[in-house]
């Protein structure tokens, strides 16, 4: 991945994982102020209902107490003493309760016999068990049964006793819609309320402000868990499938005086400002996250050209001293850190041309001193033999075998000289290597030339024979090479070879391809060569054989080089010795012949 792109999600990176913990950080304490607010409104709702119930209950005792106290209830307490016809009090509740506007009011006489109902005049003569159950002080909570069913009361009862059987008065009001609401409700907040009439869940039997309840069900787990357990619970309902269409949800058990749980308070907080205000953030997080995403690319576009492409002219520029062409220089166009590189760079490369220069100075005196030393060795040899047989004519000039040294002598003087001349004819080869003719070559015939060329030298008198092998594959396409530079080449390697095996051998030649280039191996049975003499090998002057100039080898890395080619050798001492070169299946243009020369070769 380039510098860009990972600077870019980098960047990219950094603005999603900001944006986001900003974003959850402030969607968290967004909803959690919001919680501690609804709880606290639901506290505050809570405080008013039971302040609005302890208010309405001291307005129903006082209203009963003002009824006990008043005449009807006392002339009916006389007569009921005196065992009177109480029939005439039948429908005395419903007037009475009107007057004191109260929903509920019951008269009952001393053994429990309903004198007078205004809630259920019908109930006139029946016996209810009233004393167990009368508040002694304030009102409480009751159930009251009605003609189509029962109902939630705010009760209270007094006695009145006039002669000796009292008169027990109950009154209340009953908890309907209209007690749930004459709540004062804060804006987003509501009040219903579950009357606890019968065991398990009735939706007929929640009622709000507006009276019955839409998908009542839906509140059906919160008053179930409130039933069984008796105590305060609460719960999110989600209306409809729009998330923002909840409500959170406080429920409080409403009990009588004995613990019966009678009715469920239900305090509702909608919690679409909240839904509402997190789609909000989390919007503006996006808009947020992709503005900075675009200011991400943007910077990164930024920084990448401020700093990729210093970069990438010193990758380009490393590249071309790599090449060869050290004297590269690249413009420096800021102070900073890149340009102090670029600085550094121009002053690297200036160095490496001064030290290419000294270098190759001192390599051309060097090579000069090698090649005075490798001539004047090659050339001792044959003087020596001249200065000795120009002597030898010398001393016998004025003798009578004259003659016959005189043949001698020029016999030997023309054969130094041929080696004179070999030896110049040699280093003169080296200098002047030509250039690669290109042409379409089979190497197969190449190495059958070669090895033809050679078969007498495999089998000379009062010397071991040598086998040779050709191993060569018949598939092999053509390459382009020149032939006459590759048959010198590979006819040194096969010369090295003969010269490996004194002692007699084998000498094999193969051909192989590769996807990229055609090989050709020569091998022999010698004794080898030392990791050392492998790497030193193609050195130029460098041998292994007493009498030999060290430039064969150098000879044949030139052709390979020349031709775009590698050669190799891997080898094991006591086993023998293989020399490996490879060429490409196609040569666009031929090599420099002068990269792999001496110093000394360039000042020729």
């Amino acid at each position: 991945m380039s510098f860009r792109r990972r600077l870019l999600f980098s960047l990219a990176l950094i603005v999603l994982v900001t944006v986001g913990g900003v974003s959850t950080v402030v969607s968290v304490r967004t909803r959690r102020a919001f919680e501690r607010a609804d709880g606290e409104r639901s506290d505050a709702l809570v405080a008013q209902f039971r302040r609005e119930f302890t208010r309405r209950g001291d307005e129903v005792v006082r209203r009963v107490e003002a009824i006990a106290a008043g005449d009807t209830v006392s002339r009916m307490a006389l007569d009921l003493s005196h065992a009177a016809d109480t029939f005439a009090y039948v429908t005395e509740a419903k007037a009475v309760a009107d007057s004191h506007q109260l929903d509920l009011l019951e008269f009952v006489a001393s053994d429990g016999t309903i004198i007078s109902s205004a809630q259920w005049p019908a109930r006139f003569g029946y016996k209810e068990d009233v004393a167990p159950g009368l508040p002694s002080k304030g009102a409480v909570l009751r159930l009251v049964p009605l003609p189509d069913g029962a109902t939630l009361g705010l009760m209270a009862a007094r006695t009145v006793s006039i002669g000796d059987k009292p008169l027990f008065v109950l009154g209340g009001q009953r908890l309907d819609r209209e007690f749930v609401s004459s709540l004062t409700l804060p804006a987003g907040m509501r009040i219903l309320l579950y009357r606890n009439l019968q065991s398990g869940f009735s939706a007929q039997s929640l009622i709000g402000p507006a009276g019955a309840v839409d998908n009542a069900d839906r509140l059906a787990p919160l008053i179930t868990r409130v039933q069984q357990q008796k105590d305060d619970a609460d719960e999110a309902v989600q209306w409809s499938a729009d998330t923002a269409d909840s409500e959170s949800f406080h429920a409080i058990p409403l009990k009588d005086d004995s613990g019966a749980l009678l009715g469920v308070l239900l305090v509702g907080s909608s919690r679409r400002g909240l839904i509402e205000l997190q789609r909000h953030i989390g919007a503006f997080a996006l808009i947020v996250g992709g503005i900075g995403i675009l200011l991400a690319i943007l910077l990164s576009g930024w920084v990448a050209a401020r700093v990729t492409q210093p970069i990438e002219r010193l990758a380009e520029a490393a590249r071309e001293v790599a090449a060869g062409r050290w004297e590269t220089q690249v413009e420096v166009a800021s102070r900073d850190e890149i340009g102090q590189l670029a600085e550094s760079f121009n002053s690297m490369t200036r160095q490496l041309v001064e030290q290419r220069d000294r270098a190759m100075q001192a390599e051309r005196v060097a090579a000069w001193r090698e090649l005075a030393r490798r001539l004047a060795h090659e050339l001792k040899n044959p003087l020596f033999p001249l200065q000795i047989t120009v002597e030898n004519l010398l001393r016998s000039r004025n003798s009578v075998e004259f003659d016959e040294v005189f043949r001698e002598s020029t016999a030997t003087l023309l054969a130094e000289l041929g080696n004179l001349k070999a030896i110049v004819g040699r280093f003169s080869d080296f200098s002047k290597m030509p250039q690669p003719q290109l042409q379409p070559v089979n190497l197969n015939d190449i190495a059958r030339q070669v090895l033809s060329l050679h078969d007498a030298q495999f089998r000379v008198d009062g010397r071991p024979p040598v086998t040779a092998r050709l191993e060569l594959d018949n598939a092999l396409a053509p390459v382009d090479a020149d032939p006459d530079l590759l048959h010198r080449a590979l006819s040194n390697l096969v010369l090295n070879a003969l010269d490996a095996m004194p002692e007699g051998g084998v000498i094999t030649v193969r051909t192989s391809a590769t996807p990229e280039h055609v090989r050709i191996e020569v091998s022999d049975s010698g004794s080898g060569l030392s990791r050392e003499e492998c790497e030193r090998l193609f050195t130029p002057y460098y041998t292994t054989k007493r009498h030999g100039t060290g430039l064969g080898l150098a000879i044949v890395q030139s052709v390979v080089s020349d031709h775009h080619g590698s050669i190799s050798v891997s080898s094991t001492p006591g086993k023998g010795t293989t020399f490996r070169i490879d060429l490409p299946r196609t040569n666009s243009a031929p090599a420099n012949p002068e990269m792999f020369k001496s110093a000394m070769i360039t000042l020729g």
